[in-house]
């Protein structure tokens, strides 16, 4: 699956719009890495254990927004997108989303 964060791919040309692929996950924090966090906090720098687990939920819901987009019929997605939101106390969402195209040599 082609991804790009733009409207077009070099030397590509899209010849349909399959519609708007969606992938998400909802994550949680658990305990041990709210403890971590917090220890952490006091002398500051990078919370690993969160920045590991933001890494893990964009590659699923970029894993689902792709297998979306071939439910859809595409071979491309163009306009990636990234989003998050807090849907609960300590939970949020990652989504992406994007144009499901299908493309052709220029």
């Amino acid at each position: 699956m082609d991804t790009t964060t733009t409207d077009w791919f070099p030397g590509r040309r899209v010849t349909a719009v399959k519609g708007v692929a969606v992938g998400s996950t909802v994550r949680a924090k658990n305990i041990g890495k709210d403890i971590g966090a917090s220890l952490k906090s006091l002398v500051g720098g990078e919370l690993k254990s969160y920045s590991d687990m933001l890494v893990e939920a964009r590659a699923e819901a970029l894993s689902r927004m792709e297998a979306h987009a071939v439910e859809l019929g595409a071979d491309s997605v163009v306009n990636l997108r990234f989003m998050t939101s807090a849907v609960a106390a300590g939970a949020s969402e990652i989504l992406a989303y994007a144009t499901a195209v299908t493309t052709e040599p220029a």
